[in-house]
């Protein structure tokens, strides 16, 4: 009776041809809200999820300049993975993880999480000591991780390039199996609709221009839409960060690059592991449509474009023919840009401001869109309770005044040097 039912509510949609309702109301905004959250992106909107779901509030606004989906969670390649080794960074992102984990229950809504693991590749001894150490402490933390040696790693990704004529030798990898990839857009439209369903307000097409203040404290924000007032305000813009800062009188040790990814024409499963290059900082997967997704570092000057850089696409293509020179003559079908906002540490900040009653949520360098449910998570618990988060404490913005600074750039993001 089911499977009958089924295949005729199938038939019936199949036929029918009038638009699908809408995920989230097109909001207006009101006067005021309790909160309001300048982004709408994957983290502005799961931290406005997180307020109404996890504690109550409702009253909330969320202000995206553009389009949902229309920045970064819209532009990068999805990956998602807790395989870190600088102590903070290891708990917060496998607690991302575990939240990715339930997400599509929790939002009722499929975000297409595919666990298909992750393999970090070393070029040589001494990076492969590195990935031992970094697999010893994601084990003492509670994370799976399972060194391969050469002999194993052929076996896993048996079309890498192996031969004595190999540009950058293969000694072994770091595999996490729980890692993999999540549809970038589907995070998007699911938060959104979930947020929307609670009573959050979300408004696009809404920029921020400036900020209401008394008395040095954030009341609420001048926008393209007239002022709105707030008690508590966040800033969540990904690569504009630091210009949305500067409007309410911070200048951040942030720094906007373009990180530029790539997608070619489909081809039989091929690549059935995200993996990463250790000798550059590239990372390949294949999407379920059979494209190659990949990409590598950012461009190497500052940029508030969304448009690709032809130096940075001849870097990436020479690093995936280095690897797999199987692929040298398939078409690249599209390129697009993401704007990063790279911190000195290549770690994020997350909290309070010198400003009462503002928020931040910025610097999250290549790792923000894995960060997606974590940081709305701790994010929304510290603008309901005015305090971080125990997870998030070690992100503070003063860290680097304090010593504190946490070196993901030296241990996270290591490249092979010869």
């Amino acid at each position: 009776m089911n499977d009958t039912y089924s295949a005729l509510s199938l038939a019936r949609h199949a036929l029918d041809d009038s638009p699908w309702p809408a995920a989230w109301r097109k909001a207006e905004a009101r006067p005021g809200y309790d909160v309001v959250i300048i982004g709408g992106g994957g983290h502005g909107l799961a931290t406005a999820y997180y307020l109404a779901a996890n504690h109550g509030i409702r009253n909330v606004a969320v202000l995206e300049r553009g389009y949902i989906g229309s920045g970064n969670v819209g532009r990068n390649t999805t990956l998602v993975r807790s395989n870190y080794q600088t102590n903070g960074n290891t708990q917060f992102f496998e607690f991302s993880l575990k939240l990715w984990e339930g997400l599509s229950h929790a939002l009722n809504y499929n975000v297409m999480l595919s666990q298909r693991g992750q393999i970090v590749l070393a070029h040589g001894p001494g990076q492969l000591d590195s990935l031992a150490r970094k697999g010893n402490t994601m084990l003492l933390n509670g994370i799976e991780a399972e060194l391969l040696d050469r002999a194993a790693l052929m076996r896993l990704l048996p079309y890498l390039d192996y031969s004595a004529r190999a540009r950058f030798p293969l000694y072994g990898g770091l595999l996490q199996r729980r890692a993999g990839t999540v549809r970038h857009d589907a995070v998007a439209w699911g938060y959104a609709r979930a947020a929307d369903r609670l009573g959050v307000d979300i408004i696009e097409n809404c920029e921020v221009t400036g900020f209401v203040t008394e008395g040095g404290r954030v009341t609420g924000v001048r926008t393209s839409r007239g002022e709105i007032g707030a008690g508590r305000t966040a800033i969540s813009v990904a690569g504009h960060s630091s210009e949305v800062a500067r409007l309410a009188g911070l200048r951040l040790p942030v720094e906007s690059h373009l990180l530029q990814a790539f997608v070619t024409e489909p081809v039989k499963p091929l690549v059935d592991h995200v993996i990463s290059f250790g000798a550059e900082l590239f990372y390949i997967s294949q999407s379920d449509r059979g494209g190659l997704v990949f990409g590598g570092h950012i461009d190497g000057f500052n940029s508030y474009t969304q448009r690709g850089q032809l130096p940075k696409v001849q870097t990436v293509a020479e690093c995936a023919v280095a690897l797999m020179p199987s692929i040298s003559r398939l078409r690249i079908l599209r390129h697009w840009g993401g704007i990063q906002d790279m911190t000195p540490d290549g770690s994020p900040f997350i909290g309070r401001t010198p400003v009462e009653n503002l928020y931040l949520n910025a610097g999250w360098c290549y790792q923000g869109f894995k960060a997606t449910p974590a940081t709305g998570w701790c994010f929304a618990h510290t603008l309901a309770h005015g305090d971080e988060h125990p997870l998030i404490r070690c992100f503070s913005l003063d860290r680097f005044h304090h010593g504190d600074g946490l070196d993901e750039y030296g241990l996270g993001n290591w490249t092979w040097k010869q």
